[in-house]
């Protein structure tokens, strides 16, 4: 007997009614994902996902009466929700980032993204498997990697080919294994679990157990706040 997969439920949060229409044209055409809501602004937002308990959210950052950052801690903040947030932004203000990741921000997203880019947005983050543009992840943990370090140090970018020898596993309680800081370096250059199943030579499924394990040595929700966990305790 085949087993039917519940769709994806997607609130959408901005406060301009255009994008949120060319959102929900642009998922309501998948199979696996549905549009159960949408907001204009950050407390109709918290309303929303409470009421409607969706799966994952896409947050504008500047919107009438509270912003998406107030909105995103809110929400995290709730047990009953549980969804994953994407921060939908211009890229224009940095601050907003590094904000958003701290209230428990999951993804983020520009918002000149093409189509298909905001339908694996949803699907990676429905999946658990948070998601950062490649453009953010430089700016973002370039931005950690230069708060952490000491005046000499002049790496401020992560390399396009990350080594194991970065990471001191052994800092946590529980030390990350060889295998698991590999990983880790591998997250914090934001490759998807195939790339870095396909850099390590070994199975996807194996890759989910190394990250669900790095998650729970980290305290961290998701891979997006494990790498930034990563960069303030100097693993990486």
């Amino acid at each position: 007997m085949s087993q039917t997969t519940a769709p994806i439920r997607v609130l959408l949060v901005d406060d301009h009614a255009m994008l949120r229409a060319g959102f929900r044209t642009i998922l309501d055409t998948q199979p696996d994902i549905t549009v159960v809501g949408e907001a204009a602004t950050g407390t109709e937002a918290v309303a929303q996902a409470s009421a409607l308990r969706p799966d994952v959210i896409t947050m504008d950052v500047q919107m009438p009466d509270m912003d998406g950052v107030e909105a995103t801690r809110r929400i995290v903040a709730d047990p009953q929700v549980g969804a994953a947030i994407a921060i939908v932004t211009t890229f224009d203000r940095d601050d907003y980032l590094y904000q958003a990741l701290d209230a428990g921000a999951s993804g983020f997203l520009l918002k000149n993204a093409g189509a298909e880019d905001l339908i694996a947005a949803v699907r990676a983050l429905a999946a658990g498997d948070g998601m950062l543009a490649p453009e953010v992840t430089r700016r973002v943990l370039a931005r950690f990697t230069t708060a952490s370090t000491t005046a000499s140090t002049t790496a401020s970018t992560p390399t396009s080919t990350p080594t194991p020898s970065r990471v001191d596993a052994t800092v946590l309680a529980d030390p990350l294994t060889e295998r698991e800081a590999e990983v880790l370096v591998l997250l914090a250059d934001a490759r998807s679990n195939a790339e870095i199943a396909g850099a390590l030579f070994i199975g996807e499924a194996t890759v989910k157990t190394h990250v669900s394990r790095i998650l729970q040595k980290l305290g961290a929700r998701d891979r997006v706040q494990a790498v930034v966990l990563a960069h303030r305790m100097g693993l990486t």
